[in-house]
């Protein structure tokens, strides 16, 4: 009986003392703010994640709070102040967050359908263009995304280099479109003859998903390079956050699925399956990647 007593005693306390653990945490952070890359334009991101921000506020125990970010850096930077408490990154920007000595670490990685963890960069031209391959575009005008997309500057950076082609040279304009979507519409539009952007599969892309939302029509672009695979994008949380905190976070995310699948859906359109957990390890070859290419505007 004694044995008993005290082990609901003990079992109480610890309940007890897990209780303030989360009152001292909520307390510290009444309030948390997550961001993601521009991938997509604002309203566009605005739409896909409001859902999910809310759910993340009712599993949390906290509002979190979304944060629109105007071009990558400024989620890396956002981090590196402490003012973004968890984000969706692109490989390469998680990557660079790290490079610099930002103090946050990946929890759950993007899984496409049939549990693919990667992702491929590509070039588009329009259809009825003459290019079959980005040779033929000398003097002609590209768009990149942004300084620090994966898919959408280092990876075509790198395959690039390896063609021989220093952008800057080769082509007639080189321009920042800032979002995946913007670089897609600037070829529809005519504004550059080739566009960098990211690529699942055959059913799964941002042209395709523009091209479900009646943006643009998927039939007028082809395309003339892939690369080989990239690892998917990662969500990270800061180092500094209370453990207590960090595991709301994780089963946040790992349960959406179940728990609102409405809201998991929106996030990819329904083409994406359950986050899984990653760790910094798999993106070591990103960072490797990211000195290449640092190692090429030095050139």
């Amino acid at each position: 009986m004694f044995n008993r007593r005290v082990l609901l005693a003990i079992a109480a306390s610890s309940a007890l003392m897990a209780s303030a653990q989360a009152q001292d945490w909520k307390a510290k952070y009444p309030e948390l703010v997550f961001s993601s890359i521009p991938d997509e334009n604002a309203a566009q991101v605005t739409e896909r994640y409001t859902d999910f921000v809310a759910y993340l506020s009712r599993e949390i125990g906290v509002p979190v709070k979304l944060r629109i970010a105007g071009d990558y850096a400024a989620v890396i930077e956002g981090q590196r102040a402490e003012q973004i408490h968890f984000a969706y990154y692109g490989p390469a920007s998680y990557a660079r967050a790290r490079m610099i000595g930002v103090k946050t670490t990946p929890f759950a990685i993007e899984v496409n359908k049939g549990g693919v963890k990667g992702y491929h960069s590509v070039f588009y031209v329009k259809a009825n263009s003459p290019y079959q391959k980005v040779e033929d575009l000398k003097g002609k005008s590209i768009a990149l995304v942004d300084p620090n997309s994966t898919s959408g500057n280092n990876v075509p950076r790198y395959a690039m280099d390896k063609m021989g082609i220093k952008p800057e040279e080769f082509f007639g304009k080189v321009v920042y479109s800032g979002s995946h979507v913007n670089a897609v519409m600037a070829l529809n539009q005519g504004t550059v003859d080739v566009a960098a952007n990211w690529w699942n599969n055959e059913t799964d892309s941002e042209l395709i998903r523009m091209a479900d939302k009646g943006m643009v029509k998927r039939e007028d672009f082809r395309i003339i390079y892939k690369s080989d695979q990239i690892v998917n994008s990662p969500i990270a949380y800061l180092d500094s956050l209370p453990a207590d905190l960090k595991k709301k976070i994780e089963q946040a995310f790992f349960d959406a699925p179940k728990k609102d699948k409405a809201a998991f859906e929106k996030l990819s359109g329904g083409k994406n399956e359950p986050f899984q957990p990653v760790t910094h390890e798999a993106y070591l070859p990103v960072v490797e990647l990211n000195k290449f290419v640092d190692a090429l505007r030095k050139k």
